[in-house]
């Protein structure tokens, strides 16, 4: 074997999982102890102080949920005041406290850890596992991402590598990861659309594929929808009949929450292929008497159907905006790719089939199809490799700047092409100004207030001149992963000006 691989990995909310592309050109699922191809996205502290990472952390969720981080990549480059991190901190039971920078910071076992940091704890478990699978070290990987993630949250990741000294050559979004683990290889001409609904998110993405060439059309996706609100939609329903029957409210109970959490899951899953299931808990909690008192219900799937069914009308929505964004009809679509565990649920897999008015392809295995396309392209980044791919892919939002009024100035359109660059001029406001301040946001809406911050650019070392009379020529490059950085000059003499960027 080539003596430093890269890897693919798929960094999921729920599960990881990475691949390899082995001499003879067949991608290898690199396999737990277990012989399972997935491990849990989950870390944890135990009562010795001791770290646990993947199945080790799930095995002991339920005794130690205060202590047990899950699903932290939806808090991955989110400002503190967000409601997305206030959305979380009803539903988790670990602390969520404010960063210095605005960011999360998590409490685990009386320690602090900040995202980066535990996603680098996923990070490095996945390559120790396939350090000793392939029995050399792992230095190398493309990680993929969801493709709703923005510029800050591709940040994050690569910071995560960085801080276990991994080199993360390239990032690229789940979708196309999937598109490639379709397509790569095989002379296949397609419009495809991925349809990619796993543990924490969703994405949708319209690729056309030209043998090895594989472009974006349109993409879009909700970094806040995914199997976990189909299981919270479960334990809703569980708490208010519990509570209706007893008056008693088990959320205020982290071990209880924790056993109804895992069996609402376990229930989901048994209900794609039964029609009903029991969903029965002793001794869940106990009276003030000291009586015990036991979960005792049954679930069938039209009711999971109904508990559920607006979260896949989101889905729907978001695959009619994106047709609409790329410019083309379902009939213009040859194959609908489904990706992610929860695509697995019968009710998913027939309002596609009436939207489309075909099934959906099982050409890629949902669970496994992001890691293998990520390997596919890990080789094609190595030097000698006989696999050229080229990916063509888009921004998810638009990238802008904000305006006088708090209006916001769209630079980057939704959906843009990238690689990308665009140049602005900028004048003085002030005599001898000698530094520019800009503040950059990402996002779809008008104002800016309503986008995520991305940061505050300055650039000093203006010419000192009358007000209006220095002009200032900004490049804003958005890279093939999708990160921003900007530069500034002077036109008239050609300077560069220093850049420092502010995330706040």
């Amino acid at each position: 074997m080539h003596k430093d691989p890269i890897i693919g990995i798929d960094l999921g909310t729920t599960n990881s999982c990475a691949a390899i592309v082995e001499e003879g050109g067949n991608v290898k699922l690199i396999p737990y102890k277990g012989g399972e191809y997935t491990i849990p996205s989950i870390f944890a502290i135990d009562d010795k102080g001791n770290e646990l990472i993947g199945y080790e952390a799930k095995r002991q969720w339920q005794l130690n949920p205060k202590n047990t981080i899950y699903g932290s990549k939806r808090l991955v480059g989110r400002p503190f005041k967000s409601d997305i991190v206030e959305a979380m901190k009803k539903v988790v039971a670990y602390s969520v406290r404010p960063g210095k920078k605005n960011d999360v910071v998590l409490d685990v076992g009386k320690k602090e850890f900040t995202l980066q940091e535990i996603s680098a704890k996923i990070l490095n478990k996945i390559r120790d596992v396939a350090a000793n699978y392939l029995k050399t070290p792992i230095k190398r990987a493309v990680v993929t991402v969801p493709a709703y993630f923005n510029d800050r949250q591709r940040q994050t990741v690569k910071e995560a590598g960085k801080l276990i000294d991994l080199e993360v050559v390239r990032i690229i979004n789940e979708p196309t990861a999937a598109a490639l683990a379709y397509g790569a290889g095989k002379g296949v001409t397609k419009k495809v659309l991925v349809y990619d609904l796993g543990g924490g998110t969703f994405d949708v993405s319209i690729i056309e594929i030209r043998d090895r060439v594989f472009e974006v059309k349109a993409t879009g996706g909700d970094v806040f929808l995914g199997g976990i609100d189909f299981d919270n939609a479960i334990i809703h329903h569980v708490l208010k009949d519990f509570a209706s029957k007893t008056g008693i409210d088990l959320a205020t109970d982290p071990v209880a929450m924790q056993r109804i959490k895992d069996l609402a899951e376990r229930t989901k899953i048994d209900l794609s292929a039964r029609d009903d299931v029991q969903f029965n808990i002793p001794f869940i909690t106990m009276t003030s008497q000291g009586q015990p008192l036991n979960i005792e219900m049954k679930f069938t799937r039209k009711m999971l159907e109904q508990l559920t069914n607006h979260l896949v009308d989101r889905t729907l929505q978001m695959v009619a905006r994106v047709l609409v964004d790329s410019g083309l009809s379902t009939k213009d679509i040859d194959e609908v790719l489904l990706v992610g565990g929860q695509t697995r649920m019968p009710i998913v897999q027939d309002r596609l089939t009436k939207f489309f008015g075909k099934t959906p392809s099982k050409g890629v295995h949902p669970d496994e199809a992001v890691a293998v396309g990520a390997a596919l392209y890990a080789k094609s980044l190595e030097d000698n490799s006989s696999l050229r791919l080229q990916l063509l892919d888009v921004i998810p939002m638009a990238i802008g700047l904000e305006r006088a009024g708090g209006a916001f100035h769209t630079v980057f359109p939704r959906n843009a092409p990238i690689p990308n660059a665009k140049q602005l001029v900028a004048t003085t406001s002030m005599d001898n100004q000698t530094e520019l301040a800009m503040r950059i946001f990402q996002g779809d809406h008008e104002q800016v207030v309503k986008n995520d911050l991305l940061g505050e650019f300055t650039f000093s070392g203006i010419r000192p001149a009358r007000a209006g009379s220095v002009q200032v020529e900004i490049t804003f490059d958005v890279n093939v992963e999708g990160i921003l950085t900007m530069r500034a000059r002077d036109p008239a003499t050609g300077r560069e000006m220093k850049t420092t960027v502010r995330v706040s």
